[in-house]
């Protein structure tokens, strides 16, 4: 299929004009009259309007995260700045401590599952109590917790896209762009380019992708670990840098896991546009 710019998708051809009967008249720009239906350039054109939609909602996603990520250390440096806001986010954290330490295993399991939970769906975000975790368990078993979580989040939503379906997926993520995302991906994928796809977008967009492309279970736990691990390792210390009360700190971790998710998506675009068959191909 031959590849346009989005400028030129209207411009390239005009459709299908239904004349008398069951006949339908074609006049495309180079001039050859087509008969009998809907007719290949007439697929190419819809598969290059599914492409635009696919590319579209991938960029929204992006930018969307990164949205997301920026407000949030934003608001986190602007309290950690307020010593009145910080002392009683504090206080609270102490509280937390003081339940976490009678309930270690239980706490350890809950973490862990909410980690979990929030790698699958968007909306559920584990930052707010990563604080908590820190002050409680300090940032190595903080570190390890939360990276083990998301690990096997993203086992889970590699299980439902592989063993459940794409049914199963547009019920839990209301796009069908991710099924399309999925028979795009060839199941012999390189691991660089997984790892790019990874770290680009949220974790539960390749889970669920992966899962409906069936790719590679062993190859894409690998992916996933070290993906998931400089997003932990700062978002780690984010939340040692907010009990520190270090605004700067947080506005440079910030800034630096931005431009790791934008960066990552624009290398993994242009790689994927040079891999035919893969998703941003």
């Amino acid at each position: 299929m031959r590849r346009l710019s989005a400028g030129s998708i209207w411009a390239d051809v005009s459709y299908c004009i239904p004349t008398t009967g069951l006949q339908m008249r074609q006049d495309c720009r180079e001039g050859t009259p087509m008969t009998g239906g809907v007719d290949s350039t007439a697929r190419d054109r819809r598969d290059l309007l599914r492409d635009l939609r696919l590319n579209r909602f991938v960029d929204g996603v992006v930018w969307r995260r990164a949205a997301i990520l920026a407000a949030l250390c934003v608001a986190l440096a602007a309290i950690a700045s307020s010593e009145t806001l910080h002392d009683a986010l504090i206080g609270l954290l102490e509280v937390i401590q003081e339940v976490i330490v009678r309930h270690r295993v239980a706490g350890a399991v809950l973490f862990v599952t909410f980690a979990a939970v929030s790698a699958m769906f968007a909306f559920v975000s584990i930052a707010v109590i990563v604080p908590a975790a820190v002050f409680a368990w300090g940032a190595l078993l903080s570190t390890v917790l939360l990276w083990i979580g998301w690990i096997l989040g993203g086992c889970v939503t590699y299980s439902i896209g592989r063993f459940l379906g794409p049914r199963a997926v547009r019920w839990l993520t209301v796009n069908q762009a991710l099924h399309r995302f999925g028979r795009r991906v060839q199941r012999d994928a390189p691991l660089g380019l997984i790892l790019l796809f990874q770290l680009a977008l949220p974790s539960e967009i390749p889970g669920y992708v992966l899962g409906l492309a069936r790719y590679r279970f062993r190859k894409y736990v690998l992916a996933l670990a070290i993906a998931e691990l400089p997003y932990t390792l700062v978002t780690v210390y984010l939340g040692a840098s907010f009990i520190e009360r270090r605004s700067g700190v947080i506005l440079a971790a910030g800034i630096t896991l931005v431009a790791v998710s934008v960066g990552a998506f624009y290398i993994w675009r242009a790689r994927m546009r040079a891999v035919p068959g893969l998703p941003g191909s």
